[in-house]
């Protein structure tokens, strides 16, 4: 850290995902698969290793298998660096049986953890975030300003504000107002920023802002552990509520994308965004990667096929196919004829041996992958899922819902489950 602070960093993992279920089905948030190879986790996680901070906790508590897998497979640092990224899982003590109960609830459960290692600020960040940010220069806010609380806030129009936590502030930036979700227009328009935080944005806007709350906050640690001392289970909601007039807590202004990927919409669109000759987010950059599991597979084998704006993950067989829009992931297999159109694909865990595709024909269950003929549009295709030939799917027109096993609408998006069989001449 070029801060003089040591800090460690905790990542919040969400709880049962709802708002991405079927992809929470049988994963927790952070470990749903991102733009063709990535996990949601690794953006918080090489965020925080890019800003020099390589003491990282993730909370969790849901369906934690793959990401432990993929945690294991990806984040090894050398005995002499004092690296790690740990998991904590929810867990039964002699003082508690149940689970989370909130972000707050949640570290507080783990401060016993935190003890082990020296540090003298927690950095505190969501788990389901789509963004690029340098931490050092919150940090280093925060300690300029001798503040207790930082709260990372993104000027947003007040149209597009629902569902976030809105701040006022001074012209030093210090809090004076925070409202979790307001929902009253009156409300959301006192909380517009002033002349003075107008002019220090660089990017001007015809419409009224508000400063809403990212989610990352970074604590001293002995006023943290003051914080949590209590029964108050959310940051949002009750903490940082609680602090206000009497702690100094200041807000850190950051403008870039950032774009919260906690719903199926809104990960579709930013899945979908990522195709675009210039995306908003850009994981083509030479510093301050996005690091994730190598896997060594072999280059992605095409012959034959259209395509127009797409993301083709690694050890991908597609032939003879249309794929305009999309994201395939790792593994993919695109028979012949298939035919893709704003379609997140995330591919696939294991590669089909001969063996096993014969016998699956035998059987009569499609093999991983899409058949032949097969026409997609605005869908996500969850992991090792066997669509069989001549499948047409489309929710264009159709309520959400659940339409028939493995197969729902949410969002307007139709989702095809992890590991889903749709048979051939299925038409949704």
């Amino acid at each position: 850290m070029t801060t003089r602070s040591p800090v460690v960093a905790v990542i919040m993992g969400g709880g049962r995902g709802t708002r991405l279920y079927p992809l929470t089905k049988e994963r927790c948030k952070p470990a749903v698969p991102l733009a063709g190879k990535y996990r949601i986790v690794d953006i918080p996680i090489s965020n925080c290793l890019n800003s020099g901070i390589n003491r990282i906790f993730l909370l969790t508590q849901f369906n934690t298998a793959s990401l432990h897998r993929h945690i294991q497979n990806t984040y090894n640092f050398d005995t002499f660096g004092g690296g790690f990224v740990d998991i904590l899982s929810a867990e039964q003590t002699e003082k508690t049986t149940d689970w989370y109960q909130g972000t707050a609830d949640a570290v507080r459960r783990n401060l016993t953890h935190f003890r082990n290692y020296p540090h003298d600020l927690v950095l505190v960040l969501s788990g389901d975030q789509l963004y690029r940010m340098d931490y050092r220069e919150i940090i280093e806010q925060h300690i300029r300003t001798s503040a207790d609380v930082t709260i990372a806030a993104i000027a947003l129009p007040t149209s597009a504000i629902e569902g976030l936590g809105l701040m006022r502030v001074n012209d030093d930036l210090s809090i004076n107002s925070f409202v979790e979700k307001p929902k009253d227009p009156a409300v959301i328009q006192s909380l517009a920023v002033g002349p003075a935080i107008e002019r220090l944005l660089k990017t001007p806007s015809t419409e009224k802002r508000c400063l809403a709350s990212m989610g990352i906050y970074v604590f001293k640690r002995e006023l943290l552990q003051e914080a949590l001392d209590n029964n108050m289970t959310d940051f949002g909601k009750e903490i940082i509520p609680g602090l206000l007039g009497k702690k100094r807590l200041f807000s850190h202004i950051f403008e870039g994308y950032w774009e919260d990927i906690g719903t199926v919409r809104a990960f579709f669109d930013a899945n979908i965004q990522l195709t675009r000759p210039v995306p908003s987010f850009n994981f083509f950059t030479q510093t301050d990667p996005i690091y994730t599991h190598a896997r060594y597979l072999p280059a992605t084998k095409v012959n034959l096929c259209t395509i127009d704006h797409a993301i083709i993950g690694d050890g991908s067989l597609i032939t003879q196919a249309r794929v305009k829009r999309c994201v395939v992931g790792i593994r993919s297999v695109l028979r012949e004829g298939v035919d893709l159109e704003d379609v997140v694909m995330m591919g696939a865990d294991f590669y089909q041996s001969e063996a096993d595709t014969a016998d699956d024909v035998a059987k009569g269950i499609p093999s991983v992958g899409i058949g032949r003929n097969c026409h997609v549009r605005t869908a996500i295709i969850d992991k090792n899922a066997r669509i069989g030939d001549n499948v047409t799917l489309n929710p264009a027109g159709k309520p959400n819902g659940h339409v028939r096993d493995g197969i729902a609408i949410v969002d307007g998006i139709l989702v095809v489950s992890k590991g889903a069989i749709v048979p051939s001449g299925t038409v949704v």
